[in-house]
């Protein structure tokens, strides 16, 4: 295959795969990370390098748009931001230390989480009385609903949410999937944020955290424009029409058969990191 041909063929893979993320609520990288190691036989290490390339797109994107829509908790992302910050540092130094089967099989297990965790009742956690450190904090604030009055809503457990975060930080640093599903384990589960807010503030802090993971593949070299930028094009654009199809379409359906899928391609990927097939790539 040709340079060009290569280009194209990744070009499409990628809006395929910011299609299906945005509609899902997975994001891209969940599919970005996949298609370029088992179908092009990309470096587990490039293939992060240029899912933290997209991530940081994609969250520019559709998490200035949330804010502008006023249900993005601001002040809460830039807290738990720090968390995520440090972790993915950490996260990206350590990925540059480990093989591909091992990243393989963190990979597969974060797909495998994020499959379940798609079937979980989602909640706004109306009537949580908040704690003495998030109103010290200034975390409170109100989110608008489709009738246009603002719920007001508080939260709990700061500590706990602040540890999960550190620890999808870390992960992000190392699979350069944004993690989201931890960090809305930890507004949402923990913190008791309502679910609308946790995904909107969770796709605010994104770009964020893949920026500072980033730097560290910069320096390492794993970040390589020929992949990168046909990645970062094809995901912003197939993120941009999925949010568009999304307010037209009812993606229930979709999003039960996306899972399956994603649970099979993660299985396969454990198994073939721990066999060492990703060592021959």
């Amino acid at each position: 295959m040709t340079v060009l041909g290569f280009t194209l063929v990744l070009l499409v893979g990628a809006y395929l795969a910011g299609l299906l993320g945005s509609m899902t609520g997975l994001g891209g990288g969940v599919v970005v990370i996949p298609l370029l190691t088992m179908v092009f036989g990309v470096d587990f290490h490039y293939a992060v390098g240029a899912a933290l390339v997209a991530s940081i797109a994609t969250s520019s994107g559709s998490g200035s748009a949330y804010v502008k829509e006023g249900i993005t908790n601001i002040r809460l992302g830039m807290f738990l931001e720090i968390a995520t910050t440090i972790g993915a540092v950490c996260g990206a130094v350590v990925a540059v230390w480990l093989n591909n089967s091992a990243i393989a099989i963190i990979f597969g297990s974060v797909l495998v989480l994020t499959a379940v965790m798609q079937q979980r009742r989602k909640s706004d956690h109306e009537g949580v009385v908040g704690s003495e450190m998030a109103r010290r904090l200034k975390l409170f604030s109100t989110w608008p609903r489709k009738d246009g009055t603002h719920q007001a809503y508080q939260l709990r457990h700061v500590g706990g949410g602040f540890l999960v975060m550190l620890v999808a930080g870390v992960l992000s640093g190392i699979l350069g999937i944004g993690s989201g599903v931890l960090k809305v384990i930890a507004m949402d589960g923990i913190m008791k944020v309502p679910f609308k807010v946790s995904t909107t503030t969770s796709n605010f802090m994104m770009g964020v955290t893949a920026c500072a993971s980033a730097v560290v593949y910069v320096q390492r070299g794993n970040i390589v424009p020929g992949i990168a930028c046909p990645v970062m094009i094809g995901v912003l654009f197939g993120a941009l029409t999925g949010a568009r199809l999304l307010k037209r379409m009812d993606v229930r359906v979709l999003r039960q058969i996306f899972c399956i899928a994603i649970l099979l391609v993660a299985i396969n990927m454990i198994y073939q990191g721990f066999t060492g097939s990703f060592e021959n790539n």
